[in-house]
């Protein structure tokens, strides 16, 4: 029998890469809903803007970024595998 005082502290490098993953995914839509209210503070300082190609630039630059680094964490997050639900079967 174990005791709970030879019990390791740390996880596995795997498991922990997951969790870390599965955490920047649920982060992923606050990041881009952050970086989306970026150009309402452009015109802050104008009275009165001109164009808006800058604003959709930068809106469609992001959304396209949102796409390669959640499509990269897909592709790094292994299939089947949930790091919550395998805790207290061990």
């Amino acid at each position: 029998m174990s005791s709970p005082k030879n019990a390791s502290v740390f996880l596995e490098r795997a498991s922990y890469k997951q969790r870390r993953l599965t955490d920047a995914a649920r982060l992923l839509p606050i990041l881009g809903m952050l970086l989306w209210a970026i150009p309402l503070l452009w015109g802050a300082d104008e009275p009165v803007q001109t164009s808006n190609a800058p604003a959709l630039l930068y809106v469609f630059g992001v959304w396209m970024a949102l796409i390669a680094v959640s499509a990269l964490i897909a592709r790094w997050l292994e299939p089947g595998e949930e790091p919550f639900e395998a805790e207290g079967k061990e």
